[in-house]
C-alpha cells in the first residue's frame, strides 16, 4: 500500500471509530438523562476502565468519589443534565470524551512514538489580537493590535491539530469575537471542543443564537467582580454587558464559564460566597482564576497578590469547589492536581495572531513562527524541549509557575535557547526592577508553599 493509501486508510478509520463512538455516546448520554443519579457513577466507572491514559482513570476515580460523597458536585453533574441544551451538551461531551479522552491518546502517542515529538492535549490560539477594551495590567496588551490569522492560515492549524490527535482548542486574544471567522471555523471543525476567553461585549442575542446551533463552544467571560471593579478595569458600562451576555447564554442553555484575573485588591471579593453564588445563579458552569502576572499592558507588581493571600486562595478554592455548585481551577494554587507547570508544549501552548509560537500565554518568547511550519515541527522546537524537560520545575506542585515561583529556571530556558521577545518590553520579567521583584516574592511564598506542602503530605 501506497504511503498516501495508508494515510487516508487511517484517517477514515479514525472517522469510523469517532461516527461509532459518537453515535453510541449519545445513546449513552440520553440514557443517563433518564435517571442521572444511578447511571452517572455507571458511566465514570465505565471510563474509568477503558481510558487508555493512567492519570485519566486517576482523574476518573476521584470525581466518581467526589459525586458519590459531596452533594454539591452530585447537584452540579446532575444540573448539566437539565439545564443545558440537549444539543450543546452533546457535541460538547462528545468532542471530549470521545474525541480527547478516548480517541486522542492513541493519536497522539503513535506521532510521539514516530517523531520523537511530544503533543500536548490543547492548543490555545489567538486568532486576532484586535480588542474594543483597554484594560490595565492585559498579558496581552502589548502585542500589536492589528495581527490576525488569516482564515487559510486557521483552518489548517486546527485541521493539523486533528492530525496530531489535539480536539481541545482554547481561543484567547485581543477579543475572539471580533475574528469575523470564528464561528464559521468552530462549526466546520465540530469534532474539537471550544472553550473561548472573551470580554462578553460582544454576545448579541445573534451570537447567541449562534452559539447554540453550532454547540461546541463554552465562552468563558472575563469579570473583575462586582460593577465597581469590572468597570473600573474594563470600562465603564462593561459589567452590564457582561451580565447581558451571561442572561443571554443562560436562557438558551449554553456551557458557559468565568474567567478572573485576581488581584491583590479583589482576592477576597471574587471568592466570596455571595459573589460566587451569584455567578452561579446568572448560569456560570466553571470559573478559571488567573492571579495576576506582571506582564503586558503597564505591569504593576502592586497588583500581584500577597503571599499570605495566595494560602487564603488556596484554602478558599478548595471550600469554593466541595460547597459550591461550580468548577472553580486556580491556575497557580492547583499544581497539585496539575503535577506542576503543563505549559511549553506538554498540556498546551499558545500561538499569537502574528503567528509566533509561544510555551505560555504569560511567557511572551518564541523560536518559530506557525507560518514558517508545521504544527508537528513547531512542537519539537529546542524551547519546548526543555520546558519538558526541566518540568516540574519543583518538587513542591504549589509552586509549579517559571515566572512567579521558580525564576531563575526561565531565566534559564532562555540563556540556552535564545528566543526573541514577541513584542517589546517582554523582557522585564528576566531583568531589572520586575524580575528582582518577582525573585523576592517567590522565596516568601516558597516559605509557605513549603509548609503547606509539608502539612498535606504529614496528612
Amino acid at each position: 500500500m501506497a504511503k498516501g493509501d495508508s494515510i487516508v486508510g487511517k484517517l477514515n478509520l479514525d472517522f469510523a471509530k469517532r461516527y461509532v463512538g459518537e453515535s453510541v455516546f449519545k445513546q449513552v448520554l440520553n440514557y443517563l438523562e433518564g435517571d442521572p443519579d444511578t447511571n452517572i457513577p455507571r458511566l465514570i466507572r465505565v471510563a474509568q476502565k477503558i481510558t487508555p491514559v493512567e492519570h485519566h482513570k486517576e482523574l476518573a476515580g476521584t470525581l466518581l468519589e467526589m459525586y458519590e460523597e459531596n452533594p454539591s458536585i452530585h447537584n452540579y453533574f446532575n444540573g448539566i443534565f437539565h439545564e443545558i441544551d440537549r444539543g450543546v451538551r452533546d457535541r460538547l461531551m462528545c468532542n471530549f470524551v470521545v474525541n480527547t479522552m478516548l480517541l486522542s491518546p492513541s493519536r497522539r502517542k503513535q506521532v510521539e512514538e514516530q517523531t520523537g515529538t511530544h503533543v500536548p492535549i490543547t492548543l490555545l490560539i489567538d486568532p486576532t489580537s484586535a480588542c474594543n477594551l483597554k484594560c490595565p495590567g492585559c498579558w496581552a496588551g502589548e502585542y500589536s493590535k492589528h495581527d490576525e490569522l488569516e482564515p487559510e492560515l486557521l483552518d489548517r492549524i486546527l485541521d493539523e491539530a486533528k492530525e496530531l490527535g489535539i480536539f481541545g482548542i482554547v481561543m484567547s486574544g485581543g477579543e475572539p469575537f471580533l475574528y469575523p471567522y470564528l464561528l464559521d471555523m468552530a462549526e466546520k471543525h465540530n469534532e474539537q471542543a471550544y472553550m473561548i476567553y472573551t470580554n462578553g461585549t460582544k454576545i448579541d442575542d445573534e451570537v447567541a443564537d449562534r452559539l447554540q446551533k453550532v454547540g461546541n463552544i463554552s465562552p468563558c467571560v472575563s469579570i473583575e467582580g462586582w460593577k465597581e471593579k469590572t468597570d473600573a478595569r474594563r470600562g465603564q458600562g462593561t459589567y452590564e454587558k457582561i451580565l447581558a451576555a451571561m442572561d443571554r447564554m443562560h436562557e438558551r442553555g449554553i456551557l458557559f464559564g468565568a474567567s478572573i484575573t485576581v488581584t491583590r485588591e479583589n482576592y477576597q471579593e471574587v471568592t466570596s460566597d455571595e459573589f460566587i453564588d451569584f455567578l452561579i445563579d446568572k448560569g456560570v458552569r466553571y470559573i478559571w482564576a488567573f492571579h495576576y502576572i506582571p506582564v503586558g499592558r503597564t505591569p504593576n507588581t502592586d497588583l500581584m497578590i500577597l503571599p499570605e493571600q495566595r494560602a487564603y486562595l488556596y484554602e478558599r478554592t478548595r471550600y469554593i469547589r466541595e460547597n459550591k455548585l461550580m468548577t472553580y481551577v486556580d491556575f497557580w494554587n492547583d499544581g497539585e492536581l496539575t503535577r506542576g507547570c503543563i505549559a511549553g508544549g506538554d498540556s498546551f501552548f499558545h500561538i499569537t495572531a502574528r503567528g509566533d509560537v509561544e510555551p505560555c500565554v504569560f511567557v511572551h518568547y518564541a523560536v518559530d513562527n506557525i507560518r514558517d511550519k508545521s504544527l508537528k515541527e513547531v512542537l519539537g522546537n529546542p524551547f519546548f524541549r526543555e520546558y519538558q524537560e526541566r518540568q516540574p520545575f519543583s518538587d513542591n506542585y504549589l509552586r509549579p509557575c517559571p515566572i512567579i515561583d521558580v525564576p531563575d529556571q526561565l531565566r534559564q530556558m532562555v540563556k540556552n535557547n535564545n528566543p526573541h521577545p514577541t513584542h517589546e518590553g517582554a523582557d522585564s520579567i528576566l531583568s531589572g526592577e520586575v524580575a528582582d521583584f518577582l525573585d523576592k516574592r517567590a522565596a516568601a511564598w516558597e516559605k509557605i508553599a513549603d509548609e503547606i506542602w509539608a502539612s498535606r503530605n504529614r496528612g
